[in-house]
C-alpha cells in the first residue's frame, strides 16, 4: 500500500501556507495569540487538503482480483458445430463470472487468418487497470499470423474446441520440379487431403486448358496422386490442379460406395504451380492483322526464333503471361487497344524482368496510334510528338468536351489533361478552340494560333463539370469556330459520357462535313455510342468508344496526330548507317532495297542512332530501359513499306540480328535459383559455379519481388556458404490489396540480378504461386499450443467454466481509489471550523 500524487505539479500550491503564515504576522484581528495561532493551523491544513485535492492524491492497494475477458475464435478453420460449442461456452461463462469481474467478449479471425497474438493484445487493453486480467481463450489453436506464445499475459486460460466434422477436401500439397529442361518428361505430385471417404474428380490444367480428368475415392488422410508432364516451346509453364467432390461414373460403382458429400470450403480444391523450361529464343508479335507479318516470322523461323503472333486483344494482361517470351513486338497496334494497366506491365516487363521491346512503324504506331505521354513512349528511344514540316497544310482542331455533372472526378481531369497533350501536339502554324458544353455550350477558349498555347492550356484548366447533356449547341459552335478558320484541315473531336438532349445531329454533321471539317467521336462508359457512330461517319471521322477513362488522353493524342496528316512520309527511300552497331555487322545497307515509307518521329539524346531516313530521321534507334532494351524502327516489316525489303537476302539476318541484341539475356547454366515458400515468407537461395567449376564467391546480388499492381520491394542476398547466396522476403499480408475476391494471392514475379566483377552475372526472372491462405487447410486442433499457451501464465487448459470463474491467482494488480472526496470533505468541516475561530473568541 502507498499514496501517489497523479497530478504532482499542483504541489506548488502549497507555496502559499506562506503567504498566509505572512498574513498572521500582520493580522489586525485582536483575539489572542492562541486563538490566532490555531486559526492559521486550520487554515493551513485546509489549503493543504485542497492542495492534495489537485494533485489528485491516490491510494494504491495490491488487489489479487482478477477481470475476466473472452477471447473467441471466428475465424474461418471453426466450421459450424465447434462455432455452436464456442457460443455455448461463451454462454456458460458469462452466467458464472459477477457482472464486475467481466470485461467483455473479444471475436477475432477471419476469413483468412488467425491472429492469436493481437486478440490478446486486444482483450489485455480492455482489462480495467484495477484488476489482474484473466483471458480466456476459446479456439482450435491454429494461428496462422502472429506469435501467441511471446504475448505476456498476467494470467490465460484455454478451452479447445472439437476438432471440424464438417465434410471437407482439399488440394493440400503440389510438387514439382522448379526447372526442366524443353521436352524432359516429368512428375507433378499432388496431395489431396480428406476428413472422410468420398467421390471426388480430380483434373490437371496447363494454363486455362484442362488436359486431364481422374475419378478417384478419396480416404480420410493424405491421396497423393501423380500425373507425367513435358513443356514444348513454353519459357515457363503454370500447371493447377483440382479437386471436386463428386460421385464416380456408373461403371465404377459398387456397393461400398460413399454418398456424395457436400465440400465445406471450396476456395482450398486447387492449387497452381510454374514450372520453368528455358528452351529457344520466343518473341511475342501483336498485330492488328496477324497474318500480314507472316513473312517476319517465317523468316525469325529459319534463324531459331520461335514467334508467336496474336491480335491486340491478345495482348498479355499479366507479367506471368509476359514473361513467357524474351521480347514483345508491336507492329501496328493503337495504344487505344489496350489499357494504361497493360502498358505498364511492358514497362515492368523491360524495365525489371530484362525483357525487350521493339515497335515497328506503320499508321497505328508512335505519335499515330496515341502513345505520347503514355508508359510505352517512356520506354521508346524516340518521342512520339513530331516537328511538322513547313511545306505541310496547317491544322485547326476544336475541341468538344462534355462537362455535364456526370463527368465529374476522375473523367474530367483525364479530359483536360487529354485536351492539353493534343493542343501540345500541334504546331505554331496550327488552331485551336476548346468548347465546353452541358444543357448549353460555352466556348472555353475562341480559335487561335498555338504558336503561344499557353493561354489554350489555361483555360482548359478551368473547366468544371456542372449540369446536363446537351450535344447539339457544341457541335452548332464547334462549327461557327472553324468555319471561318483559314487552315487547310479542319478537325473536331467530341467527348461525352452521357445521352444528350434531342437535336438536328445529322444536319449539323453533313453541314460540317460539306464545310470539309471531318468530326471524331469519342463515348465513354455508358455514352449514346449509337449517336456518336452516326456522327463520326457523317463527319467523316472515328468513333471511339471507351470504357476505361485512362484512355482517353491516348485517343485524343492519335486523333491529332492522324488529323495532322504530317506524321507519315510514304517517299522511297535507302536507308543510311549511322552508327556501325556490333549487332548488325555483315549486312551491307548500301546494298539494301529502298523502304517505301515511315512514320516521323523524334530521338531521345541518350538514345543510339543506328540508321536513319534519306532526309535524317530516326528510322532504327535503340537503348537500354533499366534492365532491358527497347528497339524503335519506324518502318514496317512487312508488304506495305518494306514490300521490296521481304525478298532481300539479309531480311532475315536483319530481323533476326535486331530481335537477338533487343530480347532478354540467355540464362547461365551455371547458376541456379531455388525458391521456397514457408508459412508466411519466401526463402530464395542461389548458386553459382565457375566455368572452371569452382565456386564465385563475393558476388553481389539483389531479388525485386513485383507485385500484381507493379509495386515492388527490394532484398538483397547474403553469402551463405561458397558459391551459395540466400534472401528471404514476407509474404504480402492476406488481407493487402495484392490478392483476388476470393482472398487467394495472385501470382507475383521474382526478379534476381547478380553481378560479379562488375558483370552481370545472371538475370533470373520467376513467376510464383503461393495458393490458398494456411487458414483454408485442413488441420487438427493444435491443443499442445494451447495448453502451452495457458501453462506458460498458471492458467487453466479445458477447465469448466465454473473452475475458471472461480480461479484464483497470486499475482496481483494495483487498486486505485482516488483520495480526492475525502479531502475535500475533511477541507469543508474545517472550513466551518476556521469561521468560527474567526468569529468567536473561544480561546
Amino acid at each position: 500500500m502507498f499514496l501517489e500524487f497523479t497530478q504532482p505539479v499542483y504541489l506548488l500550491g502549497l507555496v502559499s501556507i506562506a503567504v498566509l503564515a505572512a498574513a498572521y504576522k500582520y493580522s489586525l484581528i485582536d483575539f489572542s495569540r492562541r486563538q490566532r495561532k490555531a486559526s492559521l493551523f486550520v487554515r493551513s491544513v485546509i489549503v493543504t487538503l485542497l492542495v492534495f485535492a489537485l494533485a489528485e492524491l491516490t491510494l494504491i492497494l495490491p488487489s489479487h482480483q482478477t477481470q475476466i475477458v473472452i477471447l473467441a475464435d471466428h475465424s474461418r478453420s471453426v466450421d459450424k458445430p465447434a462455432g455452436k460449442y464456442r457460443d455455448n461456452m461463451v454462454e456458460q461463462l458469462r452466467r458464472m463470472i459477477p457482472a464486475d469481474r467481466f470485461g467483455g467478449i473479444v471475436p477475432f479471425g477471419t476469413e483468412t487468418e488467425t491472429n492469436i497474438a493481437e486478440a490478446v493484445n486486444i482483450g489485455l487493453a480492455m482489462v480495467s487497470p484495477d484488476y489482474v486480467p484473466h483471458l480466456v481463450l476459446i479456439s482450435d489453436g491454429n494461428e496462422t499470423a502472429g506469435k501467441g506464445l511471446e504475448t505476456n499475459a498476467p494470467l490465460l486460460s484455454a478451452m479447445a474446441l472439437p476438432e471440424a466434422s464438417e465434410p471437407e477436401i482439399q488440394v493440400a500439397e503440389l510438387k514439382m520440379p522448379q526447372q526442366v529442361r524443353q521436352g524432359e518428361p516429368f512428375y507433378i505430385e499432388t496431395v489431396i487431403q480428406s476428413n472422410v471417404t468420398t467421390d471426388a474428380a480430380i483434373s490437371l490444367y496447363r494454363g486455362a486448358f484442362k488436359l486431364l480428368e481422374e475419378k478417384k475415392r478419396l480416404k480420410p488422410g493424405e491421396n497423393t496422386y501423380r500425373f507425367k508432364q513435358t513443356i514444348e516451346n513454353q519459357r515457363q509453364q503454370e500447371f493447377t490442379v483440382t479437386v471436386q467432390a463428386g460421385a464416380l461414373p456408373a461403371a465404377a460403382a459398387d456397393t461400398r460406395k460413399p454418398a456424395a458429400v457436400q465440400d465445406t470450403i471450396l476456395e482450398n480444391n486447387r492449387l497452381s504451380g510454374v514450372v520453368f523450361a528455358g528452351g529457344k529464343p520466343k518473341v511475342l508479335i501483336i498485330d492488328s492483322e496477324p497474318r500480314t507479318v507472316r513473312d517476319l516470322t517465317s523468316s525469325l523461323r529459319e534463324q531459331e526464333i520461335t514467334a508467336e503472333v496474336r491480335p491486340p486483344e491478345g495482348i498479355p494482361k499479366t507479367l506471368n503471361d509476359l514473361d513467357n517470351f524474351d521480347a514483345v513486338i508491336f507492329s501496328s497496334v493503337p495504344s487505344t487497344a489496350m489499357t494504361v494497366s497493360q502498358m505498364k506491365l511492358l514497362r515492368t516487363y523491360v524495365s525489371e524482368l530484362g525483357g525487350g521491346f521493339i515497335m515497328l512503324g506503320s499508321e497505328q504506331s508512335f505519335g499515330l496510334g496515341g502513345y505520347y505521354k503514355t508508359p510505352i513512349e517512356e520506354i521508346l528511344p524516340v518521342r512520339c510528338d513530331f516537328k511538322k514540316e513547313q511545306d505541310k497544310p496547317s491544322l485547326a482542331i476544336c475541341l468538344v468536351i462534355d462537362r455535364s455533372g456526370s463527368m465529374g472526378g476522375q473523367k474530367m481531369e483525364l479530359a483536360k489533361d487529354a485536351a492539353k497533350a493534343a493542343v501540345e501536339l500541334l504546331s505554331p502554324k496550327d488552331f485551336a478552340a476548346v468548347i465546353a458544353f452541358d444543357h448549353e455550350s460555352h466556348v472555353v477558349c475562341p480559335m487561335q494560333s498555338t504558336a503561344s498555347s499557353s493561354a489554350i492550356l489555361s483555360a482548359i484548366s478551368t473547366i468544371e463539370p456542372a449540369g446536363g447533356t446537351n450535344i447539339y449547341p457544341g457541335l452548332a459552335d464547334a462549327y461557327e469556330q472553324l468555319r471561318r478558320t483559314p487552315a487547310r484541315l479542319k478537325h473536331v473531336i467530341l467527348l461525352t459520357d452521357g445521352h444528350s438532349s434531342p437535336g438536328d445531329f445529322e444536319g449539323m454533321t453533313r453541314q460540317l462535313a460539306r464545310d470539309q471539317i471531318t468530326v471524331s467521336t469519342v463515348g465513354v462508359g455508358e455514352a449514346d455510342n449509337d449517336l456518336l457512330k452516326m456522327i463520326a461517319e457523317t463527319g467523316r471521322g472515328r468513333h471511339y468508344s471507351c470504357d476505361d477513362p485512362q484512355a482517353i488522353p491516348q485517343i485524343f493524342a492519335k486523333e491529332t496526330v492522324t488529323a495532322s496528316k504530317s506524321a507519315v512520309k510514304e517517299t522511297p527511300f535507302v536507308p543510311v548507317l549511322i552508327t556501325a552497331a556490333a549487332a548488325l555487322r555483315q549486312i551491307d545497307f548500301s546494298q539494301a532495297p529502298p523502304l517505301l515509307g515511315y512514320v516521323v518521329t523524334k530521338p531521345k539524346p541518350t538514345g543510339e542512332f543506328i540508321l536513319a531516313s534519306g532526309t535524317g530521321d530516326p528510322l532504327l534507334m535503340w537503348w537500354r530501359f533499366g534492365l532491358g532494351h527497347s528497339v524503335t524502327f519506324s518502318s514496317d516489316a512487312k508488304s506495305k513499306w518494306a514490300a521490296e525489303w521481304i525478298g532481300w537476302e539479309h531480311y532475315g539476318k536483319f530481323w533476326a540480328q535486331v530481335i537477338r541484341y533487343a530480347m532478354r539475356q540467355q540464362e547461365n547454366r551455371n547458376v541456379s535459383l531455388d525458391i521456397e515458400k514457408k508459412t508466411n515468407h519466401i526463402h530464395l537461395t542461389f548458386d553459382a559455379i565457375g566455368e572452371q567449376g569452382l565456386f564465385i564467391n563475393k558476388a553481389e546480388g539483389k531479388a525485386i519481388i513485383i507485385q500484381p499492381d507493379l509495386s515492388k520491394q527490394e532484398t538483397a542476398f547474403v553469402q551463405t556458404a561458397p558459391g551459395r547466396y540466400e534472401a528471404s522476403f514476407p509474404l504480402p499480408a492476406i488481407n493487402s490489396p495484392h490478392q483476388n475476391a476470393g482472398g487467394i494471392r495472385p501470382p507475383f514475379t521474382i526478379q534476381t540480378v547478380f553481378t560479379y566483377r562488375g558483370q552481370v552475372l545472371a538475370n533470373l526472372s520467376r513467376s510464383v504461386m503461393t495458393g490458398y491462405p494456411d487458414e483454408w487447410r485442413i488441420r487438427p486442433v493444435n491443443r499442445q499450443f494451447l495448453q502451452q499457451l495457458a501453462e506458460k501464465s498458471g492458467g487453466l487448459f479445458n477447465a469448466s467454466a465454473e473452475q475458471i470463474a472461480a480461479l484464483q491467482t497470486d499475482k496481483t494488480a494495483d487498486k486505485t481509489i482516488p483520495l480526492w472526496t475525502y479531502l475535500l470533505t475533511a477541507a469543508a468541516f474545517l472550513l466551518v471550523f476556521d469561521v468560527l475561530l474567526r468569529r468567536i473568541e473561544i480561546m
